[in-house]
């Protein structure tokens, strides 16, 4: 099968990394000598691509402009309940388990019963003295009427199915809390009054806090603040070269049968596309909201603050309706920016970073002991020198397809034998290439430096042996394991420029976050 890993007939270099789980420097998570304790702040979006996210000034200013941009940021699952997961826990999907939004693949009752929750970043930093606050969104499923306060986190405000932003419940500290129809019930701005209150709260009792704010937008139905109705009112929905995709010929069997978006597809998603960034304002007010409370308490030079998303959104691209799950840039690529003690103001770091790292990098910043189970690596390094060697490749996966996206237009008609194969695939993210192998047996093999768009599948005209090496590393990397993965994500690949950024922890690489 594609996701076991075969030592039988490896390169020594890959059969070492399978064997030994290789890692250029130590584990992630080693501590930092001497380093403060440091407050973070991780503001995570839900399905938040990179064209919207053009839409945010107040975030430019106060984060991208003051801190560091990660251009090459990926989510290995680009799926809600598996991304949220991976960014918890530091692994792969397919080492969490959790491969879906609903049982028995995924969603919240998968990750409670799996027992996942008794080790997440909430619990690594709790146990390191920290103080630990979720505000907003968790995992899908959650029911904030029944489903309590999961292990590692002090303060607790989240909701379940609140995407509508109003008439919605919250949890609030083990308490359900209901809330109406009103301006000031909008959700967000709840969101927001309750994150600036832990700033206040921690910062009054001098803990080092965490603090982690999943906003429920840009995800549909897109609700915009009564303030921001009616913004982007003329906006134009962006159109690459992969909108609505001339010459599919190339691409697999269930984008190959769709036909060109009609005008009546065209209009909705221009629809939607306003209503995307009009919601994303809230958002916008929200990190202004935060930053000048860190601001207000003291506390701004102490603290860390990440914004990203959980994963992207196409949006007619591939002549794909609205959505996600694709191995594509529009699904897998999304911002990610981050302001803090020593981080340089205006960077742009190249290396390839992905959302299995966040665990381990906020656990390294915090100085807290990481699991030996976590697949990702601290970033840390990256702050201090962003030209070190670092990894080569990085997973893509999908492992299961939802009923939902079963009803979808482009999956009508497959039989369930065709539907298993369409529904899964694994994929290696370099720096300048994608390789995507699917359950159906068909490959995709991308250019990123000669085409950023993914319109012309090479696979048919790349040397074989070239094909062979990224379907044995990827039959690898599908079935890895913390260290292991590491290893085989940092073995140099034929035809792919060198990576940079050195996997080592900033003590390792003897620098420290100031």
């Amino acid at each position: 099968m594609l996701y076991l890993p075969v030592l039988a007939g490896k390169s020594p270099p890959l059969a070492a990394a399978l064997t030994l789980g290789l890692c250029l420097g130590s584990t992630p998570g080693d501590a930092i000598a001497g380093a403060a304790r440091h407050n973070v702040v991780l503001i995570m979006t839900d399905d938040e691509d990179l064209a919207a996210h053009a839409f945010m000034p107040k975030t430019k200013a106060l984060i991208e402009d003051q801190g560091a941009t990660f251009a090459n940021y990926f989510i290995s699952y680009p799926w809600c309940c598996p991304s949220r997961a991976s960014i918890l826990r530091g692994q792969y999907a397919h080492n969490t388990n959790v491969v879906g939004n609903e049982p028995p693949w995924g969603g919240y009752e998968t990750f409670h019963e799996l027992g996942l929750e008794q080790s997440t970043l909430a619990t690594w930093l709790q146990a390191a003295g920290y103080r630990t606050a979720m505000i907003g969104k968790y995992l899908n499923r959650y029911e904030p009427k029944h489903d309590g306060v999961p292990p590692g986190w002090d303060e607790w405000h989240v909701g379940g199915n609140a995407h509508a932003s109003y008439d919605y419940i919250l949890n609030e500290n083990g308490r359900t809390v209901r809330y109406g129809s009103e301006p000031e019930d909008y959700l967000n701005d709840v969101l927001s009054r309750k994150a600036t209150e832990v700033i206040r709260t921690s910062a009054a009792a001098e803990e080092p806090f965490f603090l982690y704010v999943l906003p429920f937008n840009p995800h549909s139905p897109s609700v915009a603040a009564p303030r921001h109705e009616g913004m982007f009112a003329d906006a134009e929905l962006p159109r690459p070269p992969s909108f609505d995709e001339a010459d599919v010929s190339d691409k697999p069997a269930f984008i190959r049968d769709l036909p060109p978006l009609s005008q009546e597809q065209i209009d909705y998603l221009e629809y939607e596309y306003r209503k995307r960034i009009a919601s994303l304002q809230a958002i916008d007010d929200m990190v202004e909201s935060i930053v000048a409370t860190l601001a207000d308490t003291g506390q701004l030079d102490d603290t860390y603050v990440i914004y990203s998303s959980d994963n992207g959104f196409h949006m007619g691209e591939h002549r794909l309706i609205a959505g996600k799950d694709t191995p594509y840039d529009e699904d897998i690529r999304v911002p990610m920016v981050m302001r803090g003690p020593g981080v340089p103001a205006g960077a742009r770091i190249e290396a390839l970073v992905g959302n299995i790292d966040l665990a381990p990098t906020i656990a390294e910043i915090a100085a807290a002991e990481v699991p030996d189970f976590v697949d990702g690596r601290s970033f840390v390094p990256l702050l201090q020198d962003p030209d070190q060697p670092w990894r080569e490749a990085f997973l893509i996966e999908r492992r299961r397809l939802e009923e939902q996206l079963v009803r979808q237009s482009r999956f009508n008609g497959l039989t369930p034998g065709e539907l298993d194969q369409a529904a899964t695939f694994n994929g290696i993210r370099t720096r300048d290439m994608l390789y995507v192998e699917y359950g159906s047996g068909e490959r995709e093999l991308y250019d990123m430096r000669a085409d950023p768009f993914q319109l012309a599948n090479v696979i048919r005209k790349t040397d074989p042996a070239l094909v062979a090496t990224f379907s044995e590393r990827l039959e690898a990397l599908a079935g890895c394991a913390a260290g292991q993965c590491r290893g085989l994500e940092d073995l140099p690949l034929p035809g792919a420029q060198p990576a940079t950024g050195l996997h080592a922890t900033a003590k390792d690489a003897g620098v420290h976050v100031e």
